[in-house]
């Protein structure tokens, strides 16, 4: 009997080895969320490169080939995605509001913009 060892780019060819690449975006996914609590941009950027790696070797799979075990893994892979994008999402919400108050003048660049609009508004009239 020959046992191998799977790569992380290696291609999806059985169901133990879509059973493992699940398990691996799970575990990616709590590193991940680990990582934004913590505000360990490394850790962050790690994990990215490791979902973009798992998704690039399950995007192979066909939608038949997911059994009863590996469709409730793919949900709560999704679940811990969506929690985890909208940590992201906290984070960066919270990050411009210590940026809007350090400046003292909230969101200039959008204010801005409108001007820049109504000035163009204007001149396309005058011409």
């Amino acid at each position: 009997m020959t046992v191998t060892t799977m790569t992380a780019d290696a291609p999806i060819r059985y169901p133990a080895d879509l059973h493992q690449a699940l398990e691996q975006m799970l575990a990616v996914l709590a590193q991940e969320r680990q990582a934004l609590s913590g505000l360990d941009i490394d850790a962050i950027m790690g994990c990215a490169v490791g979902k973009a790696a798992l998704c690039s070797r399950l995007e192979a799979v066909p939608a038949e080939a997911l059994d009863e075990e590996c469709r409730g893994m793919v949900d709560a892979a999704r679940r811990l995605n969506e929690a985890n994008r909208r940590v992201r999402n906290l984070i960066a919400a919270n990050v411009s509001a210590r940026l809007d108050a350090l400046t003292g003048a909230p969101a200039i660049y959008r204010a801005r913009a409108g001007e820049v609009r109504a000035h163009h508004a204007r001149t396309a009239r005058a011409r």
